[in-house]
């Protein structure tokens, strides 16, 4: 059971690419599939983390893995949508959110290779599970917008509106903010490091 949580993340890595196949699809089916895997995706996010600490399984490998696994996840996600919505999903968005944790994956690399470890810090989960909520409520649109009468209707107008460019916008935000965050903690470090050396 010690390696449960572990599994479910490289789980979740294993199917990233076949949810990101079916949203490109365009179809229904193909797309409605896609929500399901990414919702499952988003709750085996939350449990691995709570089996960890229930099995007190925590271990560098699930440090490095459960970020990296959320990273690709979300990351082709946005690709996908700025493909599929590119009005309301703007490529430097994703340029932002995506160079924002080429950043963090770098500075925990670095930490790393000096034996030292780069926790996941609170604001930075807080981002992720912001991060799932838009991603699943954008998927939710894309399928809606596809089935007749009033939901198609309704799904379309939210979709072309103003709410998904606000919410991605205050999203944005806070990526940014977390990887500020991430640099000045580590830039802090590096200094303590030195001084007592």
């Amino acid at each position: 059971m010690r390696h449960l949580p572990n599994a479910l993340t490289i789980a979740r890595i294993v199917l990233t690419p076949v949810l990101l196949v079916l949203l490109l699809s365009g179809t229904f089916t193909g797309q409605l599939a896609a929500l399901g895997l990414f919702v499952a995706a988003a709750i085996s996010d939350y449990l691995d983390g709570k089996l960890a600490r229930s099995f007190r399984a925590r271990s560098r490998l699930g440090q490095f893995l459960d970020p990296f696994a959320d990273k690709v996840l979300v990351l082709g996600t946005f690709v996908c949508l700025a493909i599929l919505l590119p009005h309301q999903i703007p490529w430097w968005a994703v340029g932002i959110i995506a160079g924002r944790d080429l950043l963090v994956t770098a500075l925990r690399t670095w930490a790393e290779a000096r034996g030292q470890s780069l926790r996941t810090l609170p604001l930075a989960k807080t981002k992720t599970t912001v991060q799932l909520v838009f991603l699943i409520g954008m998927l939710l649109l894309l399928v809606l917008r596809q089935m007749p009468g009033t939901p198609g209707m309704y799904a379309l107008q939210l979709l072309e509106g103003p709410v998904p460019r606000l919410f991605l916008l205050g999203l944005v935000a806070l990526t940014v903010l977390t990887g500020f965050w991430y640099v000045q903690g580590m830039w802090r470090r590096t200094i303590l490091y030195h001084h007592d050396a």
